[in-house]
């Protein structure tokens, strides 16, 4: 039987309701998206291979994480279902097993760390920019547990719906990343002047007030009487394999997506100093665009949850199609200041003496790329919306498979082609992984157009076993 909390949200899937449960999660983002700009922004005014460095080695370290990102985060599924159950102190071992889980994989997250350092070399970049490259990626790396770990401590309260108090933390932690990446870049306040590393080491030191508020919080005397969380510090196995089981096919699919775009970035590296740079600041810009679309993303994939547990795919057809409509007027609002104030957004970066950034040259494919924004962001929103829509059907192996099928076969084989083959320009290399854009909505249209995730039974699937073994432990606790 669904909770009052459940059934606040099960209304018609209109627009108000996706913003009523999209805003907290579009600030959260947002405010990431603002503290990923100002960081970068610095670094442009720090120096300009450092502004080079980031964004190909920021992106790696996001693709290797990401897939254990999207593990852990699958706790989030069992503490959404065990509140909606009425099974509160259910939420707390839950969480627990994203929390166990974080550090199980933080080891494995370290091996990986030769690996990323040699993909950056093989992109043969210039030896300044390639330096930059293997201090920020090693750092953010070497603290990628309090990334995952919060994403763990987050659980507890997106399946409860407290995302309000979630804002008002991440809101804080990101604001603490400018300062702490100002004063170490520069060297500001009695600090060191650090470059790169220092953004890094902000971003990891900022990152750990996450999961320290978020526990402190889980821990707390209020949420252990109810939740019982003190005692639900025990690794359960059960609990465990499903959440590893049904979490591989989204995080892959995630991972592999991630990935491609990363040797998107990577590639276009290798056309120049000139296009380097200039994607790089055309990238940055479009943060503006992207993140806010990942919360509006987590909202729709949340309301076709909740829809399809209460047995009313219509509603959650409406979310969906609500979610993509708010996503559109969104990119139109922002792409037009892209097109009408390029000179505004450029400036931000121009504030180092580097020659190549203050080039007319950067300047003007800069200028031309943002129109490319506008349209990538259209394909974008389509994309992540329906994508998220699918996942939150349970129809992650239809995700997982053709995501890997479009990333590597047609962006990556695409941009090989494109790129160290015929020997093309920019445009043309930015021009088709647009496209690779508009053929992952279409499919992903097609899919949802298809109907087949009304049919699946999401319960059934994630918990194909009774709860009562898991009742029967958390007894044991008490």
């Amino acid at each position: 039987m669904a909770t009052g909390y459940e059934r606040s949200f099960m209304k018609s899937g209109s627009g108000k309701e996706v913003l009523r449960v999209a805003w907290p999660l579009i600030i959260s983002t947002a405010s990431f998206s603002v503290m990923q700009f100002c960081d970068r922004a610095f670094l442009a005014h720090y120096s300009g291979d450092a502004l080079r460095a980031v964004v190909p080695s920021g992106i790696l370290a996001f693709t290797l994480i990401c897939g254990f990102r999207a593990l852990v985060a699958y706790s989030n599924t069992f503490v959404a279902q065990y509140y909606g159950a009425g099974e509160h102190k259910l939420c707390s071992l839950a969480t627990m097993q994203g929390v166990i889980l974080s550090f199980l994989l933080w080891p494995v997250i370290l091996t990986l760390i030769p690996l990323g350092r040699g993909l950056l070399m093989l992109a043969n970049h210039s030896p300044p920019v390639l330096a930059d490259e293997l201090n920020y990626f090693t750092l953010i790396m070497l603290g990628s547990i309090t990334n995952i770990l919060g994403i763990a401590a987050a659980s507890f309260f997106i399946g409860r719906g407290k995302t309000i108090f979630l804002m008002t933390v991440l809101i804080f932690a990101n604001s603490l990343n400018v300062a702490l990446d100002y004063a170490l870049i520069f060297g500001k306040w009695g600090f060191p002047s650090l470059g790169i590393r220092g953004a890094a080491i902000g971003t990891v030191v900022s990152g750990s007030t996450i999961p320290l508020l978020l526990l402190t919080l889980f821990f707390s005397k209020a949420c252990d009487r109810k939740f019982a969380t003190r005692a639900a510090v025990k690794f359960k196995f059960g609990m465990m394999k499903r959440m590893i089981r049904f979490a591989l096919p989204s995080g892959i699919s995630f991972a592999i997506h991630i990935g491609s775009f990363a040797f998107f970035v990577v590639m276009v590296g290798r056309l120049g100093p000139v296009a380097l740079a200039a994607s790089n600041i055309a990238l940055s810009v479009n943060l503006f665009a992207f993140m806010p679309m990942i919360g509006l993303g987590l909202a729709a994939q949340t309301l076709t949850g909740q829809y399809l547990g209460a047995k009313d795919p219509d509603s959650a057809a409406r979310a969906v199609f609500s979610s993509l409509k708010i996503g559109v007027v969104y990119i139109i609002l922002i792409g037009i200041t892209f097109v009408l104030m390029p000179h505004q957004y450029i400036a931000l970066f121009t504030g180092s003496g580097d020659s190549v950034i203050h080039s007319d040259q950067v300047f003007e494919c800069v200028r031309i790329l943002m129109l490319f924004l506008v349209v990538r962001g259209l394909a974008d929103i389509v994309d992540i919306i329906l994508s998220s829509a699918l996942k939150g059907a349970g129809d992650t192996k239809f995700v997982m498979i053709f995501s890997v099928a479009t990333a590597w076969l047609m962006l990556g084989v695409g941009e090989y082609l494109i790129i160290e083959v015929f020997k093309s320009n920019i445009y043309v290399a930015w021009g088709w992984s647009i496209l690779y854009l508009i053929v992952t909505a279409t499919g992903y249209a097609l899919r949802f157009h298809a109907g087949n995730w009304r049919n699946i039974d999401l319960m059934g699937i994630e918990l194909p076993e009774p709860l009562s073994a898991d009742i029967e432990a958390i007894s044991a606790i008490e």
